[in-house]
């Protein structure tokens, strides 16, 4: 017995610009005709371009997904990430029969709850008690089920006191409160979830995070998660779909899915001049990045020293200035943060002085064996005159995954639990 929850092949989504359906009466007939009858291919689908929003494109009919091909089994945990436009929130339109595919074949197994939108399923005019039972009768639930349910739903969405009162009158929170209670509680085989837990508080995304991670390991239900909020994603799934311009880029490992995602977000690097324009009066950055063995990379092996290389240029003399950085984890939170203090090894007549005169510098800061984890790294780098105030400031430059070529022996080797691994200095001894 197969195990597929979800298949889809050769999905595409055609859309006109500014236009409601794909034209006339009469090039729907001629579609129609020369597509069913004489079997020749769609000429509506030749001059559809993909969906780069950005660039202004040759033809009006863009591709919001093109030839999408994937299969989602029972219980898995699906993150769904991709840059906005990508074709994400589409693509759940067409698994909850929103929408339909404009090609391509999509094969379901069990009943959907989605929550797209707020609001979308409610009615208005409806009391959140009525709106309950509406969207268990949609999902095809009897009212005894639903009914079974009810108390749980109501206790989970936190507004009991106002669950018989018309949910024309809620706020966006109380909305979505209600709609992911329905959703998650009502007994669907497939959750779909699309980013509108952004609109609730802290505490309630915690909680729907929570219930969504119960649904898929705790039920054996499958969950596709849509969310820009990379550390949920990681946390609460297990596998990734990467969509880029309406295109499937990877599906497998959410950590590598991730990874993809955030180094495609840098993929065209800029110039030093474009990060330094403003400044060159003062000074100059002339070359940063990484080293490992006295050559610059973006692969650093975590068995051995690495080192943050920065030369730049002073303009003026007496200048006051104190270059910093932030490191970055692959999710893009900051892991620490650490300045040029008045006694480091800063290649500058073995010491630093908080004031330069006019003349080109190297600074250095080196990171010790074993300190970094297998993941992907970033760094924010900064010359500041004083706390907070920064003649400039060059952002996720400087980006370079981490290895572990396993050569320790007795040891693990490969990612550990935690951001970073550094290794300290333990002490046992014998005291009886």
């Amino acid at each position: 017995m197969t195990n597929i929850a979800i298949k889809v092949e050769n999905l595409s989504k055609l859309y006109r610009i500014g236009e409601i359906g794909t034209g006339s009466i009469g090039q729907d007939v001629d579609r129609w005709f020369k597509t069913k009858i004489l079997g020749k291919e769609d000429p509506f689908l030749k001059i559809g371009e993909m969906n780069d929003r950005a660039s202004k494109g040759a033809t009006d009919i863009v591709y919001s997904l093109r030839d999408i091909n994937f299969e989602i089994n029972q219980g898995d945990a699906v993150g769904i990430i991709g840059r906005n436009g990508a074709g994400k929130s589409t693509l759940l339109k067409i698994l909850s029969r929103v929408t339909t595919p404009t090609t391509g074949r999509i094969n379901i197994k069990g009943r959907v709850a989605s929550l797209l939108e707020v609001g979308t399923g409610f009615h208005p005019e409806l009391t959140g008690r009525e709106n309950i039972y509406l969207n268990g009768a949609i999902l095809g639930m009897r009212k005894s089920e639903i009914d079974r349910k009810l108390d749980e739903i109501i206790d989970f969405s936190g507004v009991e006191r106002y669950i018989d009162t018309p949910v024309k009158r809620y706020s966006s929170g109380m909305y979505v409160r209600l709609a992911f209670a329905v959703a998650a509680h009502l007994e669907s085989e497939i959750l779909i979830v699309d980013e509108v837990l952004a609109v609730g508080d802290a505490e309630f995304q915690k909680k729907c995070l929570g219930k969504m991670d119960d649904v898929s390991r705790g039920q054996g239900r499958t969950v596709l998660f849509v969310s820009h909020n990379m550390s949920a994603v990681q946390n609460l799934c297990d596998k990734g779909l990467l969509v880029s311009n309406g295109k499937l880029e990877y599906i497998n490992s959410i950590d590598v899915a991730i990874n993809k995602f955030i180094k495609s977000n840098f993929s065209v690097k800029r110039s030093f001049d474009e990060y330094v324009k403003y400044y060159c009066d003062k000074l100059k950055i002339t070359d940063i990045g990484i080293y490992q063995n006295n050559k610059k990379t973006d692969l650093v092996n975590v068995d051995e020293n690495s080192k943050l290389k920065i030369s730049f240029e002073v303009k003026q003399d007496d200048l006051f200035c104190t270059p910093s950085i932030v490191l970055k984890d692959n999710l893009g939170n900051a892991i620490l943060s650490t300045f040029h203090g008045n006694s480091s090894n800063i290649l500058v007549d073995d010491a630093f002085e908080s004031k330069l005169n006019k003349g080109n510098y190297v600074t250095e800061l080196i990171f010790p064996p074993c300190f970094f984890n297998n993941k992907m790294y970033s760094i924010d780098f900064y010359f500041s005159k004083q706390l907070l105030d920064n003649y400039l400031e060059i952002k996720d430059f400087i980006i370079f995954d981490v290895v572990d070529n396993n050569e320790r022996f007795l040891e693990y080797s490969g990612e550990w639990i935690g951001t970073i691994r550094p290794k300290f200095e333990w002490k046992t001894e014998v005291i009886s």
